[in-house]
């Protein structure tokens, strides 16, 4: 029997991956901005690096499904993602700014390793039944590194420089390689078999995304409150300068939505609510559309209230996620899976972020109330999407050809691949027999 790798040496080095990225995003805006005295440049560097992932998402998580030791393939892309913060801080000081840009979205495609990466090989951390605990400890080190990472990079920053942040954010990340290395793979049922082409894994996974009302759901939810959540940290700075005395504020603002988030996750690790994942997934967007609705006209005793009501919807809803995925993820497919849903998160929180900077300069009321909107709409989309899928034509077509030859219904296994399967009971009474023939499973008159 295969011995487990131990769960605190799996948050450990997440904490610390996810610790590097998220001080990576203040990091890079900080260097970006002292060393090219640029704001609109500092931005596109962390819009480059962002929106990249969306590419990348699928095609790592792929990587990591094929491969026989994932945790190596993890280890790679934390080592390109260091690598990747270190030459855009060497292109910053000596390189085109075009040049260093281009470094940027480079790099972007494995950032969700550090995210969604980790918690696809948590089933193979963990026995099933210690599972849903295990994922809120892991969503846990969500939170604590988006409280510790701008906290990090804003205290180094002030005292050895910008781009001495950069360098620690990855270290940060480096730091978890080890830990990465040693990752084994999730037991799966049954023995590997020859691997398919990668065009036809990618499309497996986004069949599965899309076949199952489930995980469409955790990935176009989730996705949507991830870009409400960039808006509201676009309106971070002006909301510390007018409400709070101070643009420097801001971080405040950010760390009690990363407590509110740690605190209501740790309280539901001890305490497991009644509620299914799937209804947290659309209260937590409900909750948060509520919280930017508050923060839009709140003086500050309110404002804080309504971004700690903010977190405590975010939080319970990233374990919730978490939580889905694990249950609706065939075990072949769950890295890409992962990712993919990671990506599109990525992705909705830089566009967030980006359509909220010039609005704030609109309207900082009406920035907010669009970003509730956006939340809201999370919610819409969530029953907007079918309880149950519409089979792919190919599965009609084999039901029509079984039913012709008088056998049972052929669909695909779960794992999104081509091959049929037989089922268990046919017309007539008859069920399919190992050999391919049919047999009564009643006696004749």
């Amino acid at each position: 029997m295969r011995r487990r790798y131990p769960l605190p040496m799996y948050l450990a080095g997440a904490l610390a991956a996810r610790t590097g990225d998220e001080m990576s995003g203040p990091a890079l805006l900080l260097a970006g901005y002292a060393l090219t005295g640029s704001a609109a440049g500092a931005s596109s560097l962390l819009a480059g690096i962002t929106v990249a992932a969306v590419v990348g998402g699928p095609v790592l998580g792929a990587l990591l499904d094929r491969a026989r030791h994932p945790g190596r393939v993890l280890a790679g892309a934390l080592i390109v993602y260091a690598a990747g913060l270190g030459a855009i801080l060497v292109g910053l000081v000596r390189l085109p700014f075009a040049v260093t840009l281009l470094i940027a979205v480079s790099a972007g495609p494995v950032a969700p390793a550090l995210s969604a990466g980790w918690s696809a090989q948590l089933p193979g951390v963990v026995p099933p039944d210690r599972l849903p605990r295990a994922g809120a400890f892991d969503a846990m080190t969500f939170n604590a590194a988006s409280l510790a990472g701008p906290a990090l990079a804003g205290s180094i920053a002030g005292a050895l420089g910008a781009p001495a942040a950069l360098v620690v954010s990855a270290v940060l990340v480096g730091a978890a390689v080890p830990a990465a290395w040693t990752l084994s793979a999730p037991s799966g049922p049954g023995p590997r078999v020859r691997a398919a082409p990668l065009r036809a894994d990618l499309a497996a996974g986004a069949r599965i995304i899309v076949d199952r009302p489930a995980l469409t759901r955790a990935t176009l939810t989730p996705a949507l409150s991830s870009t409400a959540q960039g808006m509201l940290a676009a309106c971070s700075v002006s909301l510390g300068e007018r409400v709070l005395g101070g643009a420097g504020r801001a971080a405040l603002l950010l760390a009690c939505a990363s407590i509110a988030a740690l605190t209501a996750n740790a309280v539901l690790a001890r305490f497991p609510p009644p509620l299914a994942p799937d209804t947290i997934v659309w209260a937590g967007a409900l909750v948060q559309a509520a919280a930017l609705a508050l923060a839009a006209h709140a003086g500050p005793a309110l404002l804080l209230g309504a971004v700690l009501l903010a977190g405590a919807g975010e939080g319970p809803q990233l374990t919730a996620v978490f939580a889905i995925r694990q249950r609706e993820s065939p075990p072949r497919l769950r890295g890409r899976i992962s990712t993919a849903c990671a990506g599109a998160k990525l992705t909705g929180y830089a566009l967030g972020a980006a359509a909220a900077g010039p609005a704030t300069a609109w309207s900082l009321p009406g920035t907010l109330l669009l970003a509730a909107s956006v939340s809201a709409l999370a919610v819409a989309a969530f029953f907007a999407v079918p309880s149950t899928a519409t089979p792919a034509w190919e599965d009609v077509r084999s039901a029509r050809r079984s039913r012709t030859r008088g056998g049972g219904v052929v669909r695909r296994p779960d794992d999104g691949s081509s091959t049929p399967r037989p089922a268990v009971t046919s017309r007539r009474g008859r069920t399919p027999s190992p050999g391919g023939r049919a047999r009564r499973t009643r006696p004749p008159p």
